[in-house]
């Protein structure tokens, strides 16, 4: 019992009971209830994504293999990976929007649980990215140096320059691709500089303009093909290409097909 010195016996069980009360908050906050499980019952973990289960007939994917060329190819469906690329594919279900930011889901289509699930982990984004460049880099340093020309800062006295390719005014493209995309973002420059507006989708963020994308190459002949994907006024084009690019925008220029 805590007695106080001077104060009447009313005041006195006021402060009693106030402390008491205090002792007894302060006991409920040493015992906070830890931060709930996710569906699995498995606490989640800051760099790991939610269990993502992949299968022949999951529905709603995205596949992205790399080849030996460090090009990045999209495909639906995990048979329509080919051997040289089953072993890292980046997996996106267009239904939801885990694996789309920082963290994304990769794939070994080499190994296969007890399930018959497909074995998925959790990458960084720049990992994957690296993956490809590193891929890239070795193509380059293989050609290097007597398939590759050397610059020069000036072209061969008496050497006409090229000549310079007129603006195409009134032409649109729409680029379908993603962030981590090189090409995609080479087609995109390689047009603005030609005077075409270029509307970018992005087939990992906007599973409605993934849609729109197999569409257009279904309609095409072209399902199954890499990114980035291009329909420069009707015309589908498939990777970067700046040839292919400057035929295709000649041809919407005299509103004549390919």
């Amino acid at each position: 019992m805590i007695t106080f010195v001077g104060m009447s016996r009313s005041i006195t069980q006021t402060l009693s009971l106030l402390l008491a009360l205090g002792v007894g908050l302060a006991g409920c906050s040493k015992h906070a209830p830890p931060p709930p499980a996710d569906e699995t019952g498995a606490t989640p973990q800051a760099n790991e994504l939610p269990p993502l289960e992949l299968k022949d007939d999951t529905a709603n994917l995205l596949l992205t293999w790399i080849d030996d060329k460090g090009d990045f190819h999209v495909v639906q469906k995990p048979a329509d990976v080919p051997k040289e690329g089953r072993e890292t594919v980046r997996v996106v279900l267009t239904t939801r929007e885990d694996g789309t930011g920082k963290l994304i889901y990769v794939a070994n289509l080499n190994e296969v649980t007890p399930t018959g699930a497909y074995r998925v982990k959790t990458m960084t984004r720049g990992a994957w990215d690296e993956l490809g460049a590193s891929k890239r880099k070795a193509r380059l340093e293989a050609l290097a140096p007597s398939a590759v020309p050397a610059p020069s800062d000036s072209a061969p006295s008496g050497t006409p320059s090229a000549p310079k390719k007129a603006l195409a005014t009134g032409i649109v493209a729409t680029i379908y691709g993603a962030s981590w995309c090189k090409p995609c973002h080479d087609t995109e420059r390689y047009l603005k500089q030609r005077g075409v507006t270029v509307v970018d989708k992005d087939i990992d963020e906007n599973p409605v303009a993934a849609a729109e994308m197999r569409q257009k190459l279904e309609r095409a002949g072209r399902s199954g093909s890499s990114i980035p994907v291009i329909d420069l006024m009707g015309q589908i084009l498939v990777g970067f290409s700046p040839l292919a690019l400057d035929q295709a925008i000649e041809a919407a220029r005299s509103a004549k097909p390919l």
